[in-house]
């Protein structure tokens, strides 16, 4: 296997994945088509079909890592990618995205110490958690979207090709209001939200709108992840102006997918302390862990 025959991901990719997906089907959000396609300019996504399974890599500032196959079991492609790791990666060559993988690398190499990264374990609640807020340990949100109805007449919506125009111009409003352009990860996630939105419907995207008469004050986009989960990849709002409309649309996201997902994916908290708060007070049912393999330690157990 070498690194020169992975192919970037892109739009025309699309029902490869999900295809595949269906077969072995995903739980962390980093590895959904939808988060591939709109943060390759981030990111750099690429993949390899080998014996019917998928290997991604992502090279960010230069620096190379790789993950397990996703397909059937097979020991000497394992091999392959550790060898591959190992001869392109970085400091972290190997990334293990899920308890099955985990599982499985532990058990064909069990002196290769595995490290979690806790700063990219996504949060996953129960779907009609979010949607109800029942309960003592929703009480202060319960509170903040119950203040919100009574100060603001709102109405939710989803995403429709008739209204999509109107979640750019939001976009460019909410852009210019946290001055995207200042910081080198704002102007990323920037370019991929108005990507996820530009090629919303050929992605597979949905969401939903948070309105204040006729004027947006929030959106969330969504994709899936699994058959029992979607994932929150974007959510947007105008708090200076709208105190508590993210709780607003949080809720709202939670109920207009109650009928399809068990669960809903939030995604990772990246390490930053604020947002692992707010994360944490909306009770996560589980967490779904990530590892990453050390070169020091590949090349200590491996080879």
């Amino acid at each position: 296997m070498r690194f020169s025959d992975f192919k970037p991901v892109n739009l025309d990719d699309r029902d490869l994945f999900w295809g595949h997906y269906r077969q072995y089907p995903q739980v962390h959000s980093d590895n959904t088509f939808a988060n591939m396609v709109c943060w390759n300019h981030y990111a750099n996504y690429r993949f390899i079909e080998v014996d019917g399974s998928i290997v991604l890599s992502s090279t960010i500032n230069g620096v190379t890592s790789f993950r397990m196959p996703i397909g059937p079991r097979n020991p000497d492609l394992i091999g392959d990618v550790i060898d591959l790791a190992a001869r392109e990666g970085g400091d972290t060559p190997l990334w293990v995205l899920d308890p099955a993988n985990e599982a499985w690398i532990r058990e064909l190499y069990p002196d290769l110490p595995l490290h979690a990264s806790r700063d990219f374990f996504d949060y996953i609640y129960r779907t009609e958690d979010l949607a109800d807020l029942a309960g003592k340990g929703y009480a202060t949100i319960r509170r903040q979207v119950n203040r919100f109805g009574r100060e603001h007449v709102y109405t939710a919506e989803e995403i429709t090709e008739e209204n999509i125009n109107e979640v750019w111009e939001f976009l460019v409003v909410w852009c210019e209001w946290r001055d995207c352009d200042s910081e080198p990860i704002l102007a990323y996630e920037k370019e991929a939200v108005l990507f996820a939105v530009n090629h919303f419907f050929a992605i597979g995207l949905e969401g939903w709108i948070i309105r204040t008469g006729d004027t947006i004050g929030a959106i969330s986009i969504i994709g899936r992840v699994n058959a029992d989960m979607a994932v929150v990849h974007f959510e947007k709002a105008l708090p200076e102006t709208y105190p508590g409309i993210y709780k607003v649309i949080t809720t709202e996201t939670a109920a207009g997918l109650r009928k399809r997902y068990r669960y809903i994916n939030r995604e990772c908290d990246m390490g930053v302390p604020g947002l692992r708060e707010s994360k944490t007070r909306y009770h996560p049912a589980y967490m779904v862990e990530v590892h990453h393999v050390t070169r020091d330690d590949l090349e200590a157990h491996c080879r």
